[in-house]
């Protein structure tokens, strides 16, 4: 079971889900979202969200979570964001060394929200997916004159 525990003063009310983004060289791969939960800024979620990864890009990859605030007219508000995975500072990286060490055990931390560095406009059009040996695109390579 994962608890979301939102402590924002401007938000009275929020219809929050998560959204996980797997990266790889900041382009997003995939994302996933969680069910949202109707006017509460205490949500939990018990749900598993599960990519998969070939075991040669973990060292690759991150994952981009954000708190996401539902709303039925106009965009959705972005809460907080964290990063966990090789890309990830502090805890985020910590977390994710302890998961590659422990890869059957289920690893559980406690991460807090920061405001995003980066708009959801700057992911759109980004994506990629793992060539056919299973890594990370490369950098497509300038093109010569």
């Amino acid at each position: 079971m994962h608890k979301v525990v939102i402590i924002l003063s401007y938000f009275q009310r929020a219809d929050p889900y998560v959204k996980v983004s797997l990266i790889c060289d900041g382009r997003r791969l995939k994302k996933k979202k969680t069910t949202i939960k109707k006017n509460t800024l205490n949500p939990t979620y018990n749900e598993a969200i599960i990519f998969d990864i070939p075991p040669e890009s973990m060292d690759q990859v991150s994952l981009l979570i954000s708190v996401m605030d539902y709303d039925m007219v106009g965009h959705n508000e972005i809460i907080g964001v964290n990063r966990v995975g090789c890309s990830a500072e502090g805890l985020g990286r910590d977390h994710w060394n302890e998961m590659l060490a422990y890869p059957r055990k289920p690893i559980a931390h406690w991460h807090p929200l920061l405001e995003p560095r980066k708009s959801e406009k700057e992911w759109k059009g980004r994506t990629a997916s793992f060539d056919s040996q299973g890594s990370c695109p490369s950098p497509k390579p300038p093109s010569s004159p």
